[in-house]
């Protein structure tokens, strides 16, 4: 049997504050380590009650606690999921936590409490928890940098596109022709850098949060079909499109970003040829393949390809196609889905890049055809009427004079409460084209509903953006409304509000 001073030596030696109380809640025996902790000297506390060490406003309700532990004396931590705190022989409180044992001394029932101080553990959460708070304003900070250069960027490369748009339709002189070619090419290149620049930026700054749901194939392969068709043809190259009767499971807003940036680099990349798009199904996942005729790349070369601002072949100083930006996007939508992406290369020979994802859990059909679209009656015996509202009076100059050069009827309007009146004065409408951010928190979404209760509910329309946040992604689907990202190019925008007019 241990020796009382052996047992006393063992409690002495221990890392936290040991005190063992009486049944009349007197102090019997104190470690050494109280010194430390709550700085009295072990003799100082022997013979006094156990209130000493507690704060005074807690001394009533600390003796109920300690009648209903004796009548159940089990060893257990004191006060869980509350903060504790002890009295310092200076009057200074201490965070503590107390483990509580109970000890049987021949007839007598005491109860042991192991004191240790957490201060600091209590003082390093703190810190982190104004970290954590710091950090998330820091991020809604930059979501609402992002989202406002967004805006305030894409309004005068909206208003240039536009501009340029009207040019061409305008000038016939051969010099003025292609000084406007030019013009077009530089804005075309300005608005690729700007956006990439600004979705890397999203990507870094976790303003991108992923919204997974099953979805089919086949419907985002004809929208790149759609998207591309004419991109290929115009290098003379096959756009190779396979029936894909599948559904997977991903954020379909982003998986099509991923595929978008992938075949825009085929098809960059490939002189002559075909660029291919199909998927090969297995029961857990989905692996998507774009495939091309292209350059091919060595393998030395497949390392550095998600670099930013890496293009195979091109210098430094040389003339570029692109900014080499679309890669490290892909690479970063493929981390943030928790997906695989894997690329298959050689020089002379194509690429194949290899995007696998779960599979969907819902049937798919084989074609994804778009949503039919609801025609609004035409302007009977004149120039289709267009609504257009945009609060940049540049960007609104700029589209009514595109359109009018055009042959529409336009009606401007620089905010909702102008569109109701507009609308009032003008209720035969044809078509609808409205700016998504308005002023004074008004949308294009509000437009178009006021706008469908005056001209109808067949009215369609074309809502401009340029943000490309979740909300946009998470529009409820209409198959009278195309959404367009800002810039968008002037033949764009014509090809769109025709598709949305009666033949």
């Amino acid at each position: 049997m241990l020796s009382s001073d052996l047992l006393a030596s063992v409690l002495h030696s221990a890392p936290d504050a040991i005190v063992i109380v009486d049944e009349g809640g007197c102090v019997a025996f104190a470690s050494e380590q109280v010194s430390v902790v709550l700085g009295y000297e072990p003799r100082e506390l022997v013979g006094q009650s156990i209130e000493k060490l507690v704060p005074e406003r807690f001394h009533a309700v600390h003796a109920a606690h300690r009648a209903r532990y004796r009548a159940e004396a089990l060893a257990r931590p004191m006060g869980i999921n509350l903060e504790l705190h002890a009295l310092r022989k200076d009057g200074t409180e201490l965070p503590v936590e107390i483990s509580l044992s109970p000890v049987i001394d021949g007839a007598r029932q005491l109860v042991a409490a192991a004191i240790r101080d957490v201060s600091e553990r209590r003082r390093i959460q703190t810190e982190l928890q104004l970290a954590r708070e710091a950090a998330e304003r820091a991020n809604q900070a930059k979501s609402r940098f992002l989202a406002t250069a967004s805006h305030d960027l894409r309004q005068p490369l909206q208003t240039l596109s536009l501009l340029n748009g009207t040019l061409r339709r305008m000038v016939s002189e051969p010099t003025a022709v292609a000084a406007v070619a030019q013009q077009e090419q530089a804005i075309d290149a300005m608005s690729r850098l700007l956006n990439a620049l600004l979705d890397i930026s999203k990507l870094e700054s976790g303003a991108i949060r992923p919204d997974p749901t099953d979805f089919t194939v086949a419907a985002l392969f004809e929208q790149l079909r759609t998207e591309f068709a004419a991109l290929a043809a115009s290098k003379g190259l096959e756009l190779r499109v396979e029936p894909a009767a599948v559904s997977v499971y991903s954020d379909p807003s982003l998986v099509g970003q991923i595929l978008r940036n992938l075949v825009s680099n085929a098809i960059k990349y490939t002189g002559r040829g075909w660029v291919r798009l199909r998927a090969l199904a297995s029961p857990q996942s989905v692996q998507i393949e774009v495939g091309d005729s292209g350059v091919g790349m060595a393998p030395d070369q497949l390392p550095y390809i998600y670099d930013e601002f890496y293009q195979i072949g091109v210098g430094s100083n040389t003339t570029r196609e692109g900014y080499g930006l679309g890669l490290s996007i892909v690479q970063r939508l493929v981390r943030l889905l928790d997906l695989k992406l894997e690329v298959r290369s050689a020089p002379g020979a194509g690429s194949v890049f290899t995007l696998e994802l779960p599979a969907g859990s819902t049937m798919a059909s084989a074609t994804g055809a778009p949503p039919s679209v609801a025609v609004a009656k035409p302007n009977v015996g004149g120039a289709p009427r267009v609504l257009l509202v945009d609060d940049d009076a540049g960007v609104r100059k700029a589209t009514a004079m595109l359109l009018k050069v055009e042959g529409f009827e336009v009606v401007p309007a620089g905010s909702l409460a102008e569109a109701v009146e507009q609308l009032t004065a003008n209720p035969r409408i044809d078509l609808l084209v409205t700016d998504y951010h308005l002023q004074q928190g008004d949308t294009g979404l509000d437009v178009i509903v006021r706008a469908r209760a005056v001209a109808g509910p067949g009215l369609n329309a074309v809502l401009i953006t340029g943000d490309t946040s979740a909300t946009i992604r998470d529009l409820p689907p209409d198959p009278g409304i195309r959404i367009a990202s800002k810039p968008i190019r002037a033949d764009e925008l014509i090809g769109l509000m025709k598709s949305l007019l009666p033949v």
